[in-house]
This record gives structure tokens, sequence and C-alpha cells, in this order.
């Protein structure tokens, strides 16, 4: 790491990356005097590659990340700038990908750009240079942020981050992590337990059907029980199991009991017996 800064490469060969950028107004605004795009025949040619904006206030840094992303095939600055005012739409009039920007700005960030774009806004932005600060990183996470550097992070790290935003992957510190965690933990816990699936409508013969399931019948005993066939108790439970969304009989009974049913309950539910069936329960 060259200890001017953590994105900037040791010294090597004059590169005059500038001279591929030439300057062009911003649509709807006054770019700033660094607003930069790259030339159509460029942009034509490169139509493969992550299209990627820096809005970066540090000039080097910029100049030193353009010449970064150059080696890389696959990554093309299409503009770049050095303040927020005015170069939003220009951000998108160059179709834009990926946003590099060490501002925390709100009109930047993914959810406000959508919300100002008619919802068709699909920049993902990375945000670099940034603290170990949980409520800035929740913050940005919420508003639809899918990359944050902290100021440690390496030009190979940005690159690397650019590409996963774009494959639509998240890149945040280990630290920071853990912190959504906790967030989505915290959040599962306050809101109130609620059933899964609406209440199932069961018939009274199913009703009778599952009650014996719970006392831990057999599909013969039960076909006793309610004089049917086993043929017919076996699509009586697929068809509740299949309702109730439950993998197994002990899961159906269970989901059913939470919905209010009397399931389990003596007499709660007259079906008729035969003479010569003995319980399963009563012949141990």
């Amino acid at each position: 790491m060259n200890p001017t800064g953590a994105f900037f490469p040791r010294p090597g060969p004059a590169d005059a990356s500038a001279r591929a950028y030439v300057r062009t107004p911003a649509t709807g605004g006054t770019p700033g005097p660094e607003a930069e795009q790259m030339s159509a025949s460029n942009i034509t040619g490169a139509a493969s590659s992550i299209r990627v904006f820096l809005l970066l206030e540090n000039r080097l840094l910029r100049e030193s990340l353009v010449r970064h992303f150059r080696n890389r095939s696959d990554l093309l600055v299409v503009g770049q700038s050095w303040q927020a005012e005015g170069t939003q739409r220009h951000v998108l009039d160059t179709q834009s990908q990926v946003l590099v920007t060490d501002s925390f700005l709100t009109a930047w960030l993914p959810a406000n750009l959508a919300l100002q774009n008619s919802g068709e806004a699909t920049l993902r932005v990375v945000l670099i240079g940034m603290e170990l600060d949980e409520e800035q990183f929740l913050a940005a996470a919420r508003s639809g942020v899918t990359g944050y550097l902290l100021k440690d992070a390496s030009a190979s790290d940005l690159i690397a981050a650019v590409r996963a935003v774009f494959r639509g992957e998240a890149v945040c510190p280990p630290q920071l992590c853990s912190t959504l965690f906790r967030v989505v933990v915290q959040a599962a816990r306050k809101m109130p337990a609620q059933p899964t699936t609406s209440r199932p409508d069961l018939t009274l013969r199913q009703q009778q059907l599952v009650n014996l399931v719970a006392k831990g019948l057999t599909n013969k005993e039960i076909a006793s029980h309610l004089n049917l066939s086993e043929f017919t108790v076996r699509n009586h439970i697929h068809r509740i199991l299949k309702e109730v969304h439950a993998g197994s009989r002990s899961e159906a009974v269970e989901t059913i009991r939470a919905h209010g049913y009397p399931i389990g309950q003596d007499n709660s539910l007259p079906y008729p017996q035969r003479k010569d069936t003995i319980p399963k329960s009563a012949s141990t």
C-alpha cells in the first residue's frame, strides 16, 4: 500500500487516461468544473463493461481510481465529478450502473433516486472512506446502498465491491455485517406472532378424523371408527396436510389445534364407533 493513502497506486509511467474524457454539460443542471464523461464512441465500444461513475471530492483519488479501473477490461468509468450539485441527471444520462462516492448524501441513495426518476433508477451505490458508524451504516442499508467500505479499504477492495454490487450482492465490513443480523433479530422479537396461514376450513368429518389422528390411531383404526374405507381416510389426510401446509400428521394436528379447533379433547366431536373396534390406547 502506498503511504499516501489506501486508494492511491504506486508511481508509474505517465498515464494519458484524462484524454479519454471530454467535458460535456449535464442535462437538467450545471455541472461542476470537473464533471466529465466518456465520448460516445468509447462508450459504444465498451458496452459489455460495468459502467461506473465516480463522485469523489478528492481529485487525486479520482484520477488514481480512473487509472486502476482502466486496467480492468470489465470496468468502464463513464463519468466523474467532484461535486454533487447538478450531477445527478448527469449520472443517469450516462446510463451508469455503479456509483462510487465518498459522500453520504440523501439525494444519492438508491431509494431516493428511484422516487425522483419514476422508479426507473437501477443505480447501485458504493460508499467509500466511511467511518465504522453503525447508525450511518444502517441508514445507508435501509436506503438501498449495497456497498459500504471503510477508510482503510484498498483499491482492490473497491474493484471487488463494484463487481459484487453489479452482480446483485452486498459488500460491507464484517464488523458491520453483524449489526445487520442483530437488527433483524431485534425486529423479529418486536413483531407479534401471527399464524403463517389462514384458519383452515375443515368439515365435521375432517375434524373427527384429525381428532382420531391426535389420539394416535392408525388409518385402519380410523376407518373402522368412522365406517370408512382406508382409501377414503388416506385421501382425507392427504387433503388436510395440503390445506394446512403440513409435512406430517403430527404437524397437521398441532397447526389445526393452534387455529382453535378442539382437537384431542374427549367427547369434543361425536363420531360413530363400532362395538368390535378397540382403540390402540386401550389395548395396551
